[in-house]
């Protein structure tokens, strides 16, 4: 009743609320625009690390935030002081480190030990080196800036490289890609629901609807402080593919109630609300707590993606019932005008043929499922965050051109105690030196020896690697970034570190990594745990069953494990950001077709059908919209999977397109055979069977049992 009243309501105000819902969209266009775009993923790590506190002393102490080597090549030293010199000027430079740092251009550089000239000189290929740091952390706006603005200022002959170089690259990709994939998703979704749906304008007013919640929830987004560039560029395609099932609900219940019963317009769509209020809700909150298993993660990623994601399905449903009848109601005419039969054909054969011989299918389920559960849980995974991008962005070559003259493929920094001896800190940078794959360990004894006092060092040299409390040391190494050999180095070093000074602290993008690396399969553990347990228990409560709760989570199960065990027999490594969140989003995005067909199947089996003809009636009406949905969640994600230049997004997209392919398949043909085989234990352990003989009464007894006695 109450529904049926909020029904009518909006039907009764739905003008009102069009206007509304358009005003709105200022204030949350504002907010999207406003909402800073994290390009920097390390940030999102845990901030009880060491690297993460390290990162933090050295803003605070150094004024050091973000780091890049920038490279000269064929260029004099006088030519690379002033190229210096107008970097140093550069907004949020706060420091370069170059030769000239230590000793005027006219002192021979001959009177430094060959060790020091040799990390930033190579006269072989005639290139130099100078590191720079920025005042603002590495995917800071400001850091971004500076980057682009040494670009700009040295020329061709300039490479920068390093984490902020690629961070300025990937948000120059992301920011021009972006709009393209809700473009994309946007059309593909449009034209297969104008092909599977009944009009060739339906599609499109529901875009309309979804599009305005969108807006809703990437502007609220501001709330957040901050939204990652993964969270961006999926949370808007995902939001569109999942919502857009409460839509086509909407649209065939009002088509229901107003030419089938042959109700008034206002009357058929306030029930039509109240139905489709009683159905998605309990389905939205299955989807709801899958998104938000994923803000269990330490790695605080998760959280960014699953409130973004959770909050867009909530508005989602707010705006199915409220906005979109009243652009159903505006534009009905013309809806009706574009009217045309579905492209969707019968599946009645396949429906008989699924449960003619329900043990075949159990047989094929079991078969698959221990090559499946092989693969998802032997597939490879990789941690580097530059590996998925293309070729062509400046900061690959520079990296490349690093590697290739000076053997640095990454950097650490050391921050020590600033009161360790010079003969102490002097013998910890002598065995650091002797760990594999280090190129080579730079700090203030480094540059002219441990005898020789520091005091007679230039001011500016000595403020930009020391302070109060710490001192600061760089660690060049021939490792890249993510590697097995790299991680292991960085356990070597700790221990070195740890000896001298036993608060002293490694950082930089190969000690984040590793940290990352080294919590990742606690949140893979962590996350798959919560949001099957979460689901299970929805559904337990929901469906009031003991039995279904398992049937239904180990039908999507194989599914995912299916969709994330491919990899391993097609030899693709995944990323973790795949291996971590693509088994949550797809249970809670697609469960809800096994709980479409379950409900149809208790509505036959209690209208006193036997097993088989329910299960046969169940899948004929439910599949069909099962196959609707999948296609539209398909359509909405794999073209921003073929586009995508940035392999995150695209292998994100594009595991979540296969996946809903993968669990249609599974709820089409091994979901149906369950419910047949298991149909006695269903009916006992489930409550809403009272009508079907032998069922679990909770108390009450059946008529049969009553004649019976």
């Amino acid at each position: 009743m109450h529904m049926l009243m909020f029904g009518e309501k909006v039907t009764k105000y739905r003008k009102i609320i069009l206007i509304v819902a358009l005003l709105l969209v200022i204030p949350a266009a504002i907010g999207y625009f406003r909402t800073p775009v994290n390009y920097d993923i390390l940030n999102y790590l845990p901030d009880s690390m060491e690297t993460v506190e390290g990162q933090e002393i050295l803003l605070d102490e150094f004024n050091k935030g973000g780091f890049a080597m920038v490279m000269f090549e064929g260029m004099s030293d006088k030519d690379v002081a002033a190229a210096k010199k107008k970097i140093e000027n550069v907004e949020h430079v706060e420091d370069v480190i170059w030769y000239d740092s230590v000793l005027d251009l006219s002192t021979p550089q001959e009177i430094l030990p060959d060790s020091v000239t040799e990390i930033y000189n190579n006269k072989d290929t005639d290139s130099t080196l100078m590191a720079v740091f920025f005042n603002t952390p590495t995917s800071d706006e400001g850091s971004i800036n500076a980057v682009e603005e040494i670009r700009s200022i040295c020329g061709k002959q300039c490479f920068v490289s390093g984490m902020t170089a690629f961070v300025t690259d990937l948000k120059m990709l992301g920011e021009k890609q972006e709009p393209i994939y809700v473009a994309i998703a946007s059309i593909l979704a449009i034209l297969i629901m104008a092909l599977l749906l009944d009009s060739w304008l339906i599609s499109i007013v529901f875009v309309i609807g979804i599009g305005i919640t969108i807006i809703y929830n990437m502007g609220t987004n501001l709330f957040l402080g901050d939204v990652s560039y993964i969270t961006k560029a999926i949370a808007a395609v995902l939001q569109l593919a999942v919502t857009m099932d409460y839509s086509i609900f909407l649209w065939h219940s009002y088509k229901e109630h107003r030419y089938e019963l042959g109700m008034e317009r206002d009357d058929a769509m306030a029930n039509a609300i109240a139905k489709t209020l009683n159905s998605i809700a309990g389905s939205s909150v299955t989807t709801i707590a899958g998104f938000l298993a994923l803000c269990f993660m330490s790695f605080t990623l998760g959280l960014n993606l699953g409130v973004v994601m959770a909050k867009g399905v909530l508005l989602g449903v707010i705006g199915s019932v409220t906005i979109l009848p009243g652009l159903i109601l505006g534009l009905e005419k013309p809806i009706l005008k574009f009217h045309h039969k579905p492209l969707l054909p019968s599946i009645e054969k396949i429906s008989a043929m699924v449960v003619k011989k329900p043990a075949i299918w159990i047989v094929i389920f079991l078969l698959l499922l221990g090559p499946a559960l092989y693969g998802y849980t032997h597939t490879e995974t990789y941690y580097k965050l530059d590996k998925g991008v293309p070729d062509y962005l400046p900061f690959r070559p520079a990296n490349e051109k690093l590697a290739d003259d000076f053997g640095i493929r990454t950097t650490h920094m050391i921050l020590a105690d600033s009161n360790l001896s010079q003969k102490e800190t002097a013998e910890m940078l002598d065995e650091i030196k002797d760990v594999d794959g280090v190129e080579a360990a730079i700090g203030l004894e480094s540059v002219l020896g441990p005898t020789v006092p520091q005091e007679i060092l230039p001011n500016a040299l000595s403020g930009k690697l020391s302070s109060d409390k710490h001192q600061l040391m760089l660690v060049t190494t021939q490792y890249a970034v993510a590697s097995d050999e790299v991680n292991n180095q960085i356990t070597e070093i700790n221990k070195i570190i740890k000896k001298h000074d036993k608060n002293s602290l490694l950082i930089g993008e190969s000690a984040c990594t590793k940290d990352l690396i080294d919590i990742a399969d606690h949140d893979f553990r962590a996350v798959t745990a919560v949001s099957v347990l979460a689901i299970f228990l929805l559904i337990l409560l929901v469906m009031q069953s003991i039995s279904l709760p398992f049937i239904l989570v180990g039908c999507i199960e194989l599914a995912i494990f299916i969709n994330l065990g491919i990899p391993f027999y097609s030899g693709t490594v995944m990323s973790f950001i795949d291996s971590i969140c693509i088994s949550t989003i797809q249970l809670g995005a697609t469960v809800d077709y096994a709980i479409l067909m379950t409900n149809r199947y208790r509505q036959e089996r209690n209208g006193g059908l036997e097993a088989k003809e329910a299960v046969r009636i169940a899948h004929s009406k439910a599949i069909p919209s099962v196959i609707v949905s999948a296609l539209g969640f398909f359509a909405a994600t794999i073209g921003v999977s073929v586009y995508s230049d940035i392999d995150i997004i695209s292998s994100m997209t594009f595991f979540m397109a296969r996946g809903a392919l993968i669990s249609t398949l599974v709820v089409m043909f091994i979901l149906p055979s369950m419910l047949v085989l298991f149909d006695k234990i269903i009916i006992k352990t489930t409550k809403g069977f009272e009508n079907v003989p032998g069922a679990f009464h909770y108390g009450r007894k059946s008529k049969e049992e009553i004649v019976n006695e």
